[in-house]
C-alpha cells in the first residue's frame, strides 16, 4: 500500500495523496541556452517527462527561464543553490517549483524571504539533501554520511521552513549508496507526512546507474514509499525516463506500454531468439499504448507454452518449428522460416486493434 502523503501543487498536476506517481527529469544543456533547453524538454516531454528541472546558475538564467515559460507548459523546477535572490527571481518567472537546501542558501532570513514569495504564489519548495553536501556538525555527529545524519538533516531543513508558517513542501534525500538511500527513507516516510521525490543521486552511466536506480528507485515504490521519482543518469536525460517507466511499469504501478517476456534461453533452445527479439523491440519502442500489451518470445517446450498464453501474443519455439498464440490460444504451428515474420504481422496487427 501507497504511503499516505499530503498532495502537493506543482503546475498543472500533483505531487502525492492520490495523484500519480510522477516521472522527472533534468535538462542538462546550459540553461541560458534558451533555445537547445527548450529543444530538449520538448524531447524529454516526448519520452513521458512530466515534470521538468532546470538549473538556474545566474541572473542570465533567470532571463532565459522567462523565455523558456513562454513555450513549455509542462511544471518546470528551478534548481537554486547558494544565492536567495535566483530563487526569488526565479518564482517571478514563472517557476512552478523551487528546489533549494536550505542549509546552502544562508541565514534564515535569506530562506524567509524566498519562503515569504513562494507562499503568496502559492509555488511549492522542493527540500533537497543529498548525501555530498551534508552540514558538519552532522557529519561530526555520525561519523560520516549515515542515513540517520540525512534524515536529521531534511528534518532540520523542514522545521525550519514549517517555523516561517510554509508547509507546500516535497522532500528528497538522496545517495549514490543504494542501500544507505533505502534505509534513509525507511525511517523519514515515519516522521512526516509530505510528498517524497525518490531516486539515486549520481547513478552512473546506462548500465550501472540503470541497475542502482532500478534496485533503489523499484524497492522503494514496492514499499509504498515515492510519489514522484528521477532516474539520474549521465548523458541524454531521456534515458531517465525511458528507464522510470519501464521501473514503474515492473512495479506495477502503471499498466501501459508494450510488456515483452522472453526467454533468457538456455541449451535446450535451437532458435535464434535474440534475433527475433531486437527486431520486435525496434518495432515495438516508440509505441506508445495506454493499455499493457503482452508479448511473450519464448525458446523452448519447457516453460514456453505456458508463458505464451499467458501473453496477448507469443510464439513458444520448438525443434525447428513454434506454435503462435493469441489470448491463450493456440493460433497456429510456424515453420522456422516464418516465424520472425509471422509474428511482426501478427504484433502490428494487434497493436493496430488497440
Amino acid at each position: 500500500m501507497r504511503r499516505n502523503s499530503k498532495k502537493i501543487r506543482c503546475g498543472s498536476l500533483y505531487i502525492g495523496g492520490d495523484a500519480e506517481i510522477s516521472i522527472q527529469s533534468m535538462t542538462n544543456t546550459d540553461t541560458r541556452d534558451v533555445a537547445a533547453t527548450v529543444s530538449q524538454i520538448m524531447r524529454l516531454k516526448e519520452a513521458g517527462c512530466q515534470i521538468i528541472r532546470c538549473a538556474i546558475v545566474d541572473f542570465e538564467a533567470i532571463e532565459a527561464l522567462k523565455d523558456i515559460r513562454r513555450v513549455v507548459y509542462m511544471p518546470i523546477v528551478a534548481d537554486i543553490h547558494f544565492d536567495y535572490r535566483l530563487a526569488i527571481e526565479a518564482i517571478k518567472n514563472g517557476a512552478d517549483k523551487i528546489r533549494i537546501n536550505p542549509g546552502n542558501i544562508g541565514d534564515s532570513d535569506k530562506v524567509k524571504k524566498i519562503i515569504k514569495l513562494a507562499k503568496e504564489r502559492s509555488i511549492p519548495i522542493r527540500i533537497g539533501v543529498n548525501s555530498g553536501s551534508l552540514e558538519k556538525d552532522i557529519l561530526t555527529q555520525f561519523g560520516g554520511v549515515t542515513a540517520e545524519g540525512l534524515v536529521l538533516s531534511a528534518m532540520r531543513n523542514i522545521s525550519m521552513i514549517e517555523e516561517m508558517g510554509f508547509n507546500d513542501i516535497v522532500v528528497s534525500l538522496k545517495s549514490s549508496n543504494v542501500k544507505l538511500n533505502y534505509e534513509a527513507h525507511q525511517i523519514i516516510a515515519d516522521k512526516m507526512n509530505y510528498p517524497i521525490h525518490i531516486g539515486i543521486t549520481e547513478a552512473g552511466g546506462l548500465v550501472s546507474g540503470k541497475i542502482k536506480s532500478s534496485i533503489g528507485i523499484g524497492s522503494l515504490l514496492l514499499g509504498g514509499i515515492g510519489d514522484t521519482i528521477r532516474v539520474s543518469l549521465t548523458g541524454d536525460p531521456v534515458n531517465e525516463v525511458i528507464y522510470a517507466k519501464e521501473i514503474l511499469r515492473a512495479c506495477e504501478i502503471r499498466k501501459d506500454g508494450i510488456n515483452i517476456i522472453a526467454c533468457p534461453t538456455c541449451g535446450r533452445s535451437n532458435m535464434d531468439l535474440d534475433e527475433i527479439l531486437q527486431e520486435v523491440e525496434d518495432i515495438v519502442k516508440d509505441i506508445k499504448s495506454e493499455k499493457r500489451i503482452n508479448i511473450a518470445i519464448m525458446g523452448c517446450e519447457v516453460n514456453g507454452p505456458g508463458e505464451a498464453r499467458e501473453a496477448d501474443i507469443g510464439i513458444a519455439c520448438g525443434k525447428g518449428k513454434a506454435l503462435l498464440f493469441k489470448s491463450g490460444e493456440i493460433v497456429k504451428p510456424l515453420e522456422r522460416d516464418e516465424i520472425k515474420k509471422c509474428l511482426i504481422e501478427e504484433i502490428k496487427s494487434l497493436l493496430s486493434d488497440k
